[in-house]
């Protein structure tokens, strides 16, 4: 990681020094407070932090005609909820290709592309783009950031600008290297070996009409992971495949905007915990949100996201059952309730607040967590305060 966030840094340098018209760039630096209460989702024993820092420097660099490099690297600091420290978050070829038939338009994306099949997921790494800084984890859970983000591999998009309808259509093929903190997440902190991404495979498609007031979209994802155990290891060789699909849809008015996604994602585990250990589930869950702008300063956001780890078992109660209590109920599923601020201070500035009310806790840590009740209670609460300032 180390080598690949020197290379992104020296193409910066190295374009800097290029013609202006070849080279742009922007960056953003954003400090809050934060706290969670009654859960270590975002800190540890209630208490109120400043891990809430994110400082980001991405260029874009004209090599030809239709050729361009693009990248970002990031330093990123959200308490408990991801891996503190710089990455890079991107950094590819981008190839707009010769205009096709029929009016379409394409590009490729070659290196570590970044996710462009979810509502969100191409500007979650931007936090002036957002609305919250802690997003709806029913679809973009921050156990798993990284992964989700972008991947190392390829990535097709090609666009139809009709007169009445907008089409898109994205696919992509990748894998993404997998730290120890998310390592952690999936399989429990007992894990002492090495997961890896085989691959991700998706694929999505948008729809918008020429008036801009609707967009509606699909997407689908198919992804192989493998463990491999240290000599130490609790764990045993396995692997699980994971495949999600997902509805999305946003309305804009003049003055308000509603936006919603829907997912329902399957995952069959095999190994890991017993030579036959064997087990399939469904979840499912999604979220709506609606943001109102009151002017050309303040807008305010209302939001409500769920989780359901198994739709065999809604409520968690089999879950409890089958762990003999070690694992409580309402680790089965999430709900969460959210209210948020936003006020544009000056150009470039942005404060923005937000409060989430949630009720269970499935995407705060790993189930395979022995101490997994720790963790969180029924009913806990977070909120943050956020300035950003972005050139």
């Amino acid at each position: 990681m180390k080598k690949h966030i020197a290379l992104a840094l020296g193409l910066f340098g190295t374009s800097v020094a290029c013609a202006q018209s070849d080279f742009t760039w922007h960056g953003y630096l954003s400090q809050g407070l934060t706290q969670s209460k009654d859960s270590s989702f975002i800190t540890d024993d209630n208490n109120v932090t400043g891990e809430l820092t994110e400082i980001g420097l991405n260029g874009y660099y004209q090599l030809a005609k239709n050729i361009s490099i693009a990248g970002q690297v990031n330093y990123l600091d959200g308490g408990n909820r991801f891996e503190q420290g710089a990455r890079l978050d991107y950094l590819f070829v981008d190839w707009k290709l010769p205009d096709l038939p029929g009016g379409w338009r394409g590009q490729i994306h070659a290196g570590r592309f970044k996710n462009t099949h979810w509502l969100y997921s191409s500007t979650r790494d931007v936090p002036q783009t957002r609305y919250t800084s802690v997003l709806p984890q029913s679809v973009y859970f921050d156990g798993f950031r990284d992964v989700a983000l972008g991947s190392n591999g390829i990535l097709t998009s090609f666009s139809h600008y009709g007169k009445e309808y907008t089409w898109e259509l994205n696919w992509s093929y990748g894998r993404s290297n997998i730290n120890d903190s998310q390592r952690d997440f999936l399989l429990g902190n007992e894990a002492k070996g090495k997961i890896k991404q085989d691959f991700v495979h998706q694929a999505s498609v948008f729809v918008q009409p020429s008036f801009m007031t609707w967009r509606l979209g699909a997407s689908w994802l198919n992804s192989d992971f493998r463990y491999t155990p240290s000599q130490d290891d609790n764990r045993l060789s396995g692997g699980a495949n994971v495949e999600r699909f997902m509805l999305s849809a946003q309305y804009f008015a003049e003055n308000w905007e509603v936006s919603a996604e829907l997912l329902r994602e399957k995952q069959d585990s095999q190994g890991l915990f017993a030579p036959d250990f064997a087990e399939k589930r469904t979840g499912e869950g999604g979220f709506v949100q609606f943001r109102y702008l009151f002017n050309n300063e303040f807008s305010g956001l209302i939001g409500y996201d769920t989780y359901i780890n198994d739709t065999s078992d809604s409520d968690g109660k089999d879950l409890e059952a089958r762990t003999g209590g070690l694992i409580p109920a309402y680790f089965g599923y999430q709900d969460t309730y959210t209210l948020g601020l936003r006020w544009d201070i000056a150009p470039k500035w942005r404060l923005q607040g937000e409060y989430h009310w949630v009720e269970g806790a499935t995407r705060v840590v790993s189930l395979l967590n022995r101490d997994v009740a720790s963790h969180a209670d029924k009913h806990w609460e977070m909120w943050s305060m956020q300035l950003t300032y972005w050139f």
